[in-house]
C-alpha cells in the first residue's frame, strides 16, 4: 500500500475490533489482509478469525498460497491483486497471462474469487501495462469459463486531477478513460484506494478533523450539483464518480480497495482517531454517497498492525487488531 501524500481541500468497518455478524442488508464489508508484520497468525489463524467476527470479503496483495488454501470453502469473497512486477509479462503475452490463472485460480477451486486487481497503485511509465495486462487476464478467465470473476486495477486517488467540488472529477491520465471503458464493456468495477487521512495531513488548515473522520459539524455545498457533503470520504468518492461520467463511462461502479485510518504514528493518528472513523465507515457505507446511494462495497486497511512496513511510522498502524490477534481497540457495531 503505497498511501498517497497529497493536499485535497474538502474534497474527496467495520467491523469490530470485538467484531458481529453484518446485518443482512448489508454486504461485502470486507478487510484488506497485510502480511508485512512481525509473528502474525498462520493463514488459517487468520482465515478463523474472519470467520469468527463476521468478516465476509478478504483483499490480498499476491496469491500466497497457503492463504488461498486457507480460504477455500469458506464462503470468503476474495479481492487478489496481480503483483505490479508481472504486468509487462502479463501485458505482452497472453499465454503467460492463461498460466496465471491456471496456477492461481483455476488451482484453487475452492475459493470465492470475486475480483482480480491488475495492480495496485501503479504509477509512471508502469501505467501503459495495465489496460493490455487487463485484457490478457480477462481473456483467460473467460476462456477458462470464469468470466464471473471480474478483473479491474486498484487505484490511487491521485488518478483524480481536479476533486473539489466534486462534480468537477476528473481523471488525470488518458490511460484512465481507457481503463474505464474496458470495465464498462465487462462490467467490472473500478477499485480505488480512498485515505480521507492523507488528504487531511496535506491540508490540515483547510480540512477539519471532523469533517475527515465521520462526525458533525461541516457541511460542503457543491455548487455544480447542490449536492451537500458532511465527510471527506463521500466527496472523495464522488469525484471518483465525477470522472468517471466525464469518461463516458458512467455505469461503472467504485469499489473502496482500501481506507482506513492509522492509530500511531502521525499528525490526527490515534487510537480515539482510527476508532471514529472506522466505526463511522462501516455505519456510512450502508447507505452509499450524495451521488450514489445503496452500499458502497468497501475493504477496511488492514486487518493487523504491520510492524515490518517501510516508509513513514503511520504504515505500521493501521490494523484493526495486533499481530497477538488483540483488538487495537473496540468499536461497536
Amino acid at each position: 500500500m503505497a498511501k498517497q501524500r497529497f493536499a485535497s481541500v474538502l474534497a474527496a468497518a467495520l467491523l469490530l475490533a470485538t467484531f458481529g455478524a453484518f446485518p443482512a442488508a448489508v454486504h461485502s464489508i470486507g478487510v484488506c489482509n497485510g502480511v508485512f508484520g512481525r509473528s502474525l497468525p498462520s493463514p488459517s489463524e487468520v482465515v478463523q478469525l474472519y470467520k469468527s467476527n463476521g468478516i465476509d470479503s478478504m483483499r490480498i496483495y499476491s496469491p500466497e498460497s497457503r492463504i488461498l488454501q486457507a480460504l477455500s470453502g469458506t464462503n470468503i469473497g476474495l479481492t487478489m491483486d496481480v503483483g505490479n512486477g508481472l504486468l509487462a509479462d502479463l501485458a505482452s503475452s497472453l499465454s503467460a497471462a492463461a498460466g496465471w490463472v491456471r496456477d492461481n485460480i483455476q488451482a484453487n477451486p475452492g475459493v470465492s474469487f470475486r475480483y482480480i486487481a491488475v495492480g495496485n497503485e501503479v504509477s509512471g511509465s508502469d501505467t501503459k501495462y495495465i489496460l493490455p495486462a487487463m485484457r490478457n487476464i480477462n481473456s483467460a478467465l473467460v476462456s477458462a469459463g470464469l468470466g464471473r470473476i471480474k478483473v479491474s486495477t486498484s487505484v490511487r486517488f491521485d488518478v483524480i486531477a481536479q476533486s473539489f467540488p466534486p462534480s468537477v472529477g476528473v481523471f488525470r491520465d488518458a490511460y484512465m478513460t481507457d481503463v474505464a471503458q474496458f470495465l464498462a464493456g465487462t462490467g467490472a468495477p473500478l477499485l480505488a484506494n480512498v485515505y480521507p487521512y492523507f488528504a487531511y495531513t496535506g491540508d490540515q488548515q483547510n480540512i477539519p478533523l471532523n469533517y475527515a473522520t465521520f462526525q458533525t459539524g461541516t457541511r460542503v455545498t457543491d455548487n455544480g450539483n447542490g449536492l451537500i457533503y458532511e465527510c471527506l470520504f463521500d466527496a472523495m468518492v464522488d469525484s471518483i464518480y465525477a470522472a468517471l461520467e466525464k469518461a463516458g463511462t458512467p455505469g461503472v461502479s467504485v469499489v473502496v480497495s482500501e481506507s482506513g485510518w492509522p492509530s500511531a504514528g502521525g499528525p490526527g493518528a490515534s487510537f480515539r482517531n482510527a476508532q471514529t472513523y472506522n466505526q463511522g465507515l462501516i455505519n456510512h457505507v450502508r447507505s452509499g454517497t450524495p451521488k450514489k446511494r445503496g452500499v458502497l462495497e468497501t475493504y477496511i486497511f488492514a486487518m493487523f498492525d504491520e510492524n515490518n512496513k517501510d516508509g513513514d511510522e503511520t504504515e505500521k498502524h493501521f490494523g484493526l487488531f495486533q499481530p497477538d490477534k488483540t483488538p487495537s481497540y473496540k468499536i461497536t457495531f
